[in-house]
């Protein structure tokens, strides 16, 4: 048995009926933020050459790529192979100079390429077009949810019925940096309490937000 097989096999032994406790409660959305924290430790030993930590680093991030396709495996809707099989044949066909008959040298034509082949695999996947520019890929909820809204301000989007937060602004106005930083720890530390996880709700928030904004804009 290969390591790769034994994690899988570790893992779904975790989440078991006689696993762990913690392993067995664990969501999707649970999970983001080990996910975010885990990536911010294997970047920091990156930043600082530590081979030995990089290594223990990119065994946790592994583990949370295990741990998300054996709770979709749980709900039948991919697991771990499914990823590893999408992932190789996305390589393949976004390398034809490699493994096709195409022949570039040059790392910039490799780029202009990847980008042409990328479009066409997105392209017929929604109906309509969005209507918000793209953002780095998960950006931490705060500053996606700023973006998001710099985004809706520049564009002029009628948000009437989608968002209502006059008498926030009234209430926020009158605060300053420390008095917004109270109120945004207080948030975090109630969501605690309440066992909801503060990064995913706003994240998904802002996806709504985001999906209302297109469903209407389309319909005009």
């Amino acid at each position: 048995m290969d390591e790769i097989h034994r994690l899988k096999k570790i893992v779904t032994l975790l989440r078991g009926p006689d696993g762990c406790p913690w392993d067995q409660k664990q969501t999707h959305q649970s999970l983001t933020n080990c996910l975010v924290e885990e990536c911010a430790e294997l970047l920091d030993s990156i930043d600082n050459n530590d081979m030995e930590n990089m290594c223990e680093e990119l065994g946790d991030v592994l583990l949370q790529v295990v741990m998300h396709a054996q709770l979709a495996e749980e709900n039948n809707d991919f697991n771990l192979d499914t990823v590893a099989k999408n992932l190789n044949e996305k390589l393949i066909r976004r390398h034809p100079h490699v493994f096709d008959d195409k022949i570039i040298t040059d790392y910039k034509e490799v780029i202009s390429q990847w980008n042409v082949i990328k479009s066409k695999e997105k392209k017929g996947r929604s109906t309509c077009s969005r209507f918000f520019k793209s953002l780095p890929a998960r950006l931490p909820a705060l500053l996606y949810a700023r973006d998001v809204y710099k985004q809706i301000m520049e564009g002029n989007f009628d948000t009437e019925n989608i968002i209502d937060n006059d008498k926030i602004f009234k209430q926020v106005q009158n605060l300053n940096y420390n008095e917004i930083g109270v109120l945004l720890f207080n948030i975090v530390a109630a969501c605690k309490q309440a066992d909801i996880d503060p990064e995913s709700a706003l994240r998904r928030y802002t996806d709504n937000i985001i999906e209302k904004i297109d469903d209407a804009q389309c319909q005009k």
